[in-house]
């Protein structure tokens, strides 16, 4: 029995790196932004703001399967938290004569030198694994189906990842026994082990959990065609007893809650003061010189926990009574020509900013049906309602990947329920801000379902 872990991969990457990045906050404050100022309290507060910071937001999480996006969604989660820390501390300490623009500055430049030095050490690893074979791990599947069979192609295509797959197993018809598998895993001294769940009995996952806690080897399971099982899982314990949950949604965290309403905050006045203060007198008098009727167009529809709130536009259409039953189809009569325009741009949503600054929507989410919509769709599409657990957003990650407008076919819908179900589960600020930016082309460039 072996009583030692073989994993050939470096243990002091981590503290390595809290180093570093401490080295950086810490030698850019006393360079840029204190000069002269005494600078023992302020190191003491940003370093163990830091180190608290990086805990809460698993800065330091990131393995050698961690795509590039992720990290840099960490690094701007990591430097929204600090730059408040930072902002608090120069309002409790107004001795030190710290400005918000040098903070801005500061703040800055630490991250773009942690971007760098995170980045740099990512891709150096990839190539030490890639043309020296070092920092890797051994690796044996045991299964033998299509998920192990790509799991073994990625392995021996991304040499990168630092993983060196030995052997895979396959237990159908008695090929291999569990026996044979523990020896070899002992003889050559795997690292990881790798089970494919739908191939093994309930005795046999005991067994191989057994065996790897005994002998410390990392054991990871991969999924079958079961749901549940492909689900990103939130592991929780209630006293001794452990509980998963189906379905973990970011937005759920007070802190993530926090950021979030912040950057709706300070977006949604930004929009408000430097463009709805002058353009909205201006589409007004389009809207007025065209049609009689209000300026703003007012409808209910279902938000947070399926709350109705008044979702507001400028009014594009003639006024009528289907309004608020039918949505505008390809060649609507209804619409009138500046609401052709401001749909085709997306200016008649603007005003819904002001829903976003009252707290009943967001810049970014899933967006809000109809009232008489909703409940049909609840009703006829499995999972519809699963986008109430969030606010509704002005622009979100279905509209960006082609279903935005009018529902054509249960097609359109089923495509949007399952972005605005990725976008809850997989929610960042990051993620918010590339939203916009495609949103903003897109509204640029016009898209085709916009009428």
């Amino acid at each position: 029995m072996s009583l030692f872990k073989q994993g050939r991969y470096s243990g002091y990457l981590r503290p390595i790196s809290y180093i570093i990045d401490l080295i950086i906050i810490n030698g850019i404050a006393v360079l840029y932004l204190l000069r002269g100022n005494d600078p023992f309290i302020f190191l003491i507060v940003i370093s163990l703001s830091w180190f608290l910071i990086s805990i809460y937001a698993r800065f330091y999480e990131v393995y050698r399967y961690t795509r590039p996006v992720n990290i840099l969604s960490l690094i701007v989660q990591q430097f929204v938290l600090f730059i408040l820390v930072v902002f608090a501390f120069s309002g409790l300490y107004h001795e030190l004569h710290i400005y918000p623009r040098p903070i801005v500055k500061y703040t800055l430049l630490c991250f773009l030198f942690i971007v760098i030095f995170k980045f740099t050490i990512f891709y150096l690893l990839q190539k030490y694994r890639t043309s020296f074979g070092g920092n890797y791990r051994t690796t044996v599947i045991i299964g033998f189906n299509k998920k192990t069979l790509a799991l073994d192609n990625f392995f021996n295509k991304n040499p990168e990842y630092g993983y060196l797959h030995k052997k895979t197993f396959n237990l159908k018809n008695k090929t291999h026994s569990l026996e044979e598998c523990f020896q070899y895993v002992l003889r050559e001294g795997i690292d990881e082990i790798y089970c494919s769940i739908s191939e093994l009995s309930n005795v046999q996952i005991a067994d191989i959990v057994h065996f790897s806690d005994n002998n410390l080897k990392i054991l990871k399971f991969i999924p079958d065609s079961k749901e549940i099982y492909s689900k990103k899982l939130k592991y929780e314990y209630y006293d001794y007893i452990p509980i998963l949950t189906l379905r973990n949604i970011p937005l759920e965290d007070s802190v993530n809650t926090f950021i979030k309403r912040g950057f709706d905050i300070v977006f949604s006045c930004l929009v408000i003061i430097f463009l709805l203060s002058w353009l909205t007198p201006l589409i007004a008098i389009l809207i007025k010189l065209e049609s009689k009727g209000p300026v703003f167009f007012k409808q209910s529809r279902n938000g947070f926990n399926y709350k109705e709130f008044d979702c507001y536009k400028f009014r594009s259409m003639m006024p009528n009574t289907d309004a608020h039953c039918n949505q505008a189809t390809r060649g609507d009569q209804r619409v009138t020509k500046v609401g052709k325009f401001i749909r085709k741009t997306s200016i008649d949503e603007l005003p819904q900013f002001f829903n976003v600054l009252f707290g009943d929507m967001s810049v970014v989410g899933p967006r809000p049906h109809m009232v008489s919509h909703t409940t049909i769709f609840a009703k006829k599409i499995d999972k519809f309602m699963v986008r109430h657990f969030v606010k509704p957003g002005i622009t979100g990650l279905a509209q960006t990947s082609g279903f935005r407008g009018e529902v054509e076919t249960d097609k359109d819908i089923i495509g949007r329920v399952k972005y605005d179900i990725f976008y809850i589960e997989n929610w960042s600020l990051l993620l918010d801000i590339k939203i916009i930016i495609q949103t903003f082309a897109n509204a640029v460039k016009g898209e085709d379902k916009a009428y």
